[in-house]
């Protein structure tokens, strides 16, 4: 009796370990991401899978107190002109292939202008290195965000 209660225990804090690792091997989950200039954090950022393909929408801006908290997107196009940038989706597209997830396109709400994107999970998926650019990645910049969740 005492050996299957303590087959059952290691065998959920097996799968309870393999639960954890899965969920850190993909990019899905809550992000604060860096900023490349400042060093600060500039907002959380919620990865999900939509029609198998990630997109990122904006949950949270951390902002300077004279700053307006909630801002629109004046410099972007289309669908996306003037809308908040709380809860906007920026990112999307995005297809694991090998150790990237890429094929897809990032937006600047700063500036208005939409990117290539690719993304790489680093550090034991604790981090995710995001890089936007013009053509080739060679052409862009990248900023690494931490996990949240």
């Amino acid at each position: 009796m005492r050996r299957t209660m303590y087959a059952c225990v290691m065998l959920a804090a097996s799968l309870s370990a393999f639960s954890a690792w899965a969920q850190e091997a993909s990019p899905v989950g809550l992000w604060k991401n860096i900023d490349d200039v400042t060093g600060k954090p500039k907002a959380l950022i919620r990865i999900s899978e939509v029609n198998g393909a990630l997109q990122g929408r904006i949950e949270k801006l951390f902002r300077a107190p004279d700053q307006d908290q909630n801002p629109k997107c004046d410099k972007c196009t289309g669908e996306r002109k003037d809308q908040p940038v709380i809860g906007m989706v920026f990112m999307s597209g995005l297809k694991k292939d090998g150790d990237e997830y890429n094929g897809g396109e990032i937006l600047d709400p700063d500036n208005g202008k939409t990117y290539k994107s690719k993304l790489t999970l680093i550090d034991g998926g604790r981090k995710l290195q995001v890089r936007g650019y013009i053509g080739i990645p060679m052409l862009g910049r990248s900023q690494v965000w931490v996990r949240e969740q």
